[in-house]
Formats: structure tokens, C-alpha cells, sequence
């Protein structure tokens, strides 16, 4: 079977080990996602099951700057991770007012320079950060540019201070809990992180992992939530071949057709067969289904 499971990660689980329960489900080892929650994270998370997988690298140049989180902190500590899931490290910071909190978000919107987390899968030297840090090397993280559209402080629940975001590619959520904290001259620990939206997909389409292993369990349909395989290419044009054109697309072949300039998803009648792109009205496989 082959398609897209909008899913609603848990906590605890990594993105990578979710992704292979979805697609055992679909009695299938090829699978992949877009974006990478961390463990402690819940929320979005698209999960591509068989020959959906070709589509990753389209959907993600078409939606690269859609993303939002829920998260909440806790002020007065920090661990090594900027995570509940870490060791505290430093304890003994101030817990500012609300209103304090709410005058400095300003100050973190639009591009700007962000120092990812240690414990975070960036590359430093060859080897991802986190596998460094948890071996004892001195890592130096190198800052880089990031984008945040919105932020905003969504108030207090017990000793946590909620808050959203929406950001683009390669922000740090943890990062940006970090600094929020620093500006008001404290430290802070990230008890929360949900996503809610990513890359054209949102959390009110998503299903949870315990949903659909239950569906399994008591001999539920799971292709009624698997989504078709051009999921997320919605702003691309079809072009739709009969079947000689189409078995000669597949096979590799030119294609004349009446359409502009541009990358189109190309259909065989209802059945989506890949993305190609028209050049001077000829049709020429980019990636075929």
C-alpha cells in the first residue's frame, strides 16, 4: 500500500521508530517523513508509506517555511539537553513577571541568527551533534539564520509559561526557549514542544499511533486513513495522459502535450503515476510512480 498517514506523534517516541510502526502496519519496510520531532515532542508528523517516499523532496520544496509549535518552560533551571528529558546543569535563575515575558517577544521576530542545541541532529565535523555530546566532546555549534513569523506568550499553567510559535526550516524550539530565557536574564527548560502544523499538513488531520495499532488489532480497515500518494502537491497542474502515453511515460519516454512551461503531476486516467516537467510542450519524467 502506498500513500501518506497524517500522524499524531507521541511523546517518547522517536520520529524514526513511529514511522516504522506505521508502515509495518501497511505490511511494508519503505517509508520516510517530513521533519524530525524529538523524542519528548508530540504533534505533526507526515509519514510516507511505500512509493510515497518520491514524493518527500517535492512536498518539502513546495511548503519549506510552514511550521508551528505549542511549547511551554519552566523557568529558575537548565539541563544539558534545554529539555525535561536532560540533566540540569545550572539551577537558581529568577522567574520574571509575565508582563516582562510578553514586552521581549518582539524582539525575536524575523531572521535571524540562531545557535541550535547541542543535543540536536545537526552535523558538526561529520558526526551529528547529539551522538558527540553524549560521548563527552567539547562541541562547539555553529549559529546560523533562521526565520520566526510569529511568537507569542499564551499564559501560565502551574509553573509552566505557554507559548506559539511559527517559524521556517531549521529553527530549534528548544533554541528559542534558550534565548527567550537569556534576554530576560534567567534560564529556562523546555517542558513541552507539540507541533501543529508542518509543511502543509496540519494536527486536525492527524491520527494518533495507538488509533490506528487498535484499527490493526481488531481488524480495521487502516487504508480508509492512508492518503492518496500526491498528498501535499496540490498547488502543482495535472496532466492527465491515456494509457499509450502513459505506459510510454512510464517506460521513460517524451511526451507532446498542450500545457505550459513547468513541473505537473501526471495522471493515467484516477491514477497518479509521478511528477514530470513540460519543456517547449514536451512532457519528460522527473519521478515516476
Amino acid at each position: 500500500m502506498d500513500g501518506w498517514i497524517i500522524l499524531d506523534k507521541p511523546t517518547g517516541v522517536f520520529s524514526r521508530t513511529a514511522g516504522a510502526r506505521v508502515a509495518r502496519m501497511f505490511g511494508t519496510k519503505k517509508f520516510g517523513h517530513i521533519g524530525t520531532l524529538d523524542p519528548m515532542a508530540s504533534g505533526v508528523l507526515p509519514i510516507a508509506i511505500g512509493d510515497a517516499t518520491k514524493m518527500i523532496p517535492f512536498v518539502e520544496d513546495l511548503n519549506p517555511n510552514e511550521k508551528e509549535y505549542l511549547f511551554s518552560m519552566q523557568f529558575g533551571f537548565q539541563t544539558d539537553t534545554l529539555d525535561t528529558t536532560g540533566k540540569t546543569i545550572r539551577d537558581g535563575g529568577v522567574v520574571p513577571d509575565e508582563s516582562q515575558i510578553e514586552k521581549i517577544l518582539p524582539e525575536f521576530i524575523g531572521e535571524q541568527s540562531q545557535t541550535p542545541p547541542i543535543y540536536s541532529a545537526v552535523h558538526v565535523g561529520g558526526e551529528r551533534a547529539y551522538r558527540a555530546a553524549r560521548c563527552g566532546m567539547d562541541i562547539k555549534m555553529p549559529p546560523r539564520r533562521v526565520s520566526i513569523y510569529e511568537l507569542e506568550y499564551t499564559g501560565k499553567s502551574g509553573d509552566s509559561y505557554g507559548f506559539r510559535v511559527k517559524c521556517g526550516r531549521g529553527t530549534y524550539v528548544r533554541a528559542i526557549a534558550r534565548d527567550i530565557a537569556e534576554k530576560l536574564n534567567t534560564i529556562a527548560t523546555v517542558d513541552m514542544i507539540r507541533r501543529t502544523h508542518t509543511g502543509g499538513f496540519d494536527i486536525k488531520n492527524a491520527i494518533t499511533l495507538d488509533f490506528l495499532e487498535n484499527l490493526v488489532n481488531n481488524g480495521g480497515d487502516t487504508g480508509e486513513y492512508l492518503m492518496p500518494l500526491d498528498l501535499g502537491l496540490g498547488d502543482i497542474p495535472v496532466v492527465n495522459l491515456d494509457d499509450k502515453d502513459a505506459k510510454h511515460y512510464m517506460n521513460g519516454g517524451f511526451v507532446n502535450v498542450a500545457r505550459g512551461d513547468g513541473l505537473v503531476r501526471v495522471f493515467d486516467g484516477n491514477r497518479f503515476i509521478g511528477v514530470g516537467t513540460v519543456s517547449g510542450g514536451t512532457l519528460r519524467p522527473k519521478r515516476t510512480i
